[in-house]
């Protein structure tokens, strides 16, 4: 039986899979730019602005204590 894992193991554990479900799914919003769709400057912008202020506030959670969450996007 394996040894009680430790919290770095774990968060090593936990974020591998994690930040390579994130990165599947950002290539996915990047196949909408095909000939297949249509979409204004406007809808490009708010997407990656929504996608950096989702980004930006996971990674200032690792260095406070401050917990925002951005669940839902709508355009």
């Amino acid at each position: 039986m394996n040894a009680v894992e430790n919290k770095h193991d774990k968060f090593k554990r936990l974020a591998t899979p994690r930040v390579t479900n994130a990165l599947k799914k950002i290539e996915l919003i990047g196949n909408l730019a095909t000939s297949s769709y249509e979409y204004t400057p406007e809808e490009v912008e708010k997407i990656f602005l929504s996608l950096k202020q989702a980004i930006d506030n996971a990674k200032n959670r690792f260095s406070s204590s401050k917990k925002e969450a951005i669940t839902k996007f709508e355009l």
